[in-house]
């Protein structure tokens, strides 16, 4: 890493007995270690990716990490995001990884960027760091991750896992590398690619890819081997497969390409775009403008209303025999092209899932099939038990 640094203080003694083992490897030594005693990494996620890496980044001696997360910790996070403990649930993910990094190095200075990465903060914020790793589990805070590190010169070391597959990757745009767009130009809409909420994630699999992440950190800073740049690994868990695909930037990429069309962080870049819901309409009076989503709080108005109206599960059983809503009829996902035909097109037709991701499929199928009053109910099953009925049981 080419980088202009401050002039580098000795190692105490304390320290290097701390990293002794990492020292004595081969083509490590003193000057590499303390190279990482003045390194300044951006860790992005304080969950199942970035729990691994900011425990191994800590445990390595990197002088200063920041820690952004908005998020607080429920207690299904705890599967995964080993940062963190059943006595912390409740609070803050970013004041619960400080406790457990300063627990097991005290040495290590951390910043608390409980906001999180947002259009506002992320340029200034990333150039406090030399690096930036990105653990964060959801498609506009990638491509605002991807797009900052683009115009602020960072390096970027992507992680990213869907059930039983992990990526890992870096896009260094300031050596002619491609970016995460070079790869997936636009955002999917949303729906279309579930959320680890919707289809699951497999534990283990953060430890391994997060680990690897964190790994490709130390090795870009200190010159190491053969960085990720321009490489995609991918695993599969199942079969324990690895395999690495050759990257090169795209000349039609819109943030780095040779025409950008993204000349800068604007908010509409990484929003999905929806309709917004309207109670009037959420009652079935205007074929026309019946909206494609309303809130929990307007499906429940309705369905306890005179309103004839439907509701329809796209859950699986299995995840029906956890919680339910009353008088709600079970079609999964995969079975709405089969039994859609059956449905009444008159009516008002109220769709829900766990979060919403599934739902919103449905509806948009059922929407191009003519059913124009097929609405999604945002948030799903799970902000109907947060605003609606706390005895529905969580998951």
């Amino acid at each position: 890493m080419n980088q202009k640094r401050e002039k580098r203080n000795p190692l105490s003694p304390e320290e290097i007995a701390r990293y002794s083992r990492q020292i004595i490897l081969p083509n490590v030594g003193l000057k590499s270690q303390e190279i990482l005693s003045h390194a300044k990494i951006l860790v992005i996620g304080m969950g199942g990716l970035g729990s691994p890496v900011a425990l191994y980044l800590g445990a390595a001696g990197i002088g200063t990490l920041g820690l952004a997360d908005f998020d607080r910790i429920e207690e299904h996070n705890l599967q995964r995001q080993i940062l963190h403990k059943t006595s912390r649930v409740g609070s803050s993910k970013t004041e619960s990884a400080i406790a457990e990094i300063k627990d097991l190095n005290p040495a290590v200075t951390l910043q608390n960027h409980s906001e999180g990465v947002t259009i506002d903060n992320a340029h200034s914020l990333f150039m406090n760091y030399d690096l930036v790793v990105d653990g964060s589990d959801n498609f506009p805070t990638r491509y605002l991750v991807n797009d900052a590190a683009f115009f602020t010169k960072k390096p970027l070391v992507y992680g990213s896992i869907f059930q039983f597959e992990g990526q890992v990757s870096i896009f260094d745009t300031s050596e002619g590398g491609p970016c995460y767009r070079c790869l997936f130009p636009k955002m999917p809409a949303p729906g279309v690619v579930p959320n680890c909420e919707e289809s699951g994630v497999f534990g283990a699999l953060c430890g391994i890819v997060g680990s690897i992440q964190a790994m490709e950190a130390i090795k870009y800073l200190l010159g190491l081997g053969e960085a990720m740049k321009g490489r995609l690994l991918v695993t599969e868990a199942l079969s324990m497969n690895f395999r690495t695909l050759n990257l090169k930037r795209d000349p039609n990429c819109p943030l780095c390409g040779d025409n950008p069309t993204i000349l800068n962080l604007k908010a509409q870049n990484y929003e999905f775009q929806c309709n917004v819901p309207n109670a009037e309409d959420a009652a079935g009076s205007n074929v026309a403008t019946h909206p494609l989503e309303i809130t929990v709080e307007e499906a429940h108005s309705i369905l306890n209303s005179e309103v004839d109206c439907l509701l329809i599960d796209v859950r699986e059983p299995y995840e029906v025999e956890i919680c339910s809503i009353k008088g709600s009829i079970n079609i999964p996902l995969g079975q709405i092209p089969d039994r859609y035909e059956s449905l009444p097109t008159n009516h008002p037709i109220f769709i829900h899932c766990h979060h919403g991701s599934r739902s919103l499929q449905a509806t948009q199928f059922l929407r191009s099939k003519g059913f124009k009053f097929a609405s999604n109910i945002g948030g799903g099953i799970n902000a109907w038990a947060h605003k609606i009925d706390p005895s529905i049981r969580f998951y």
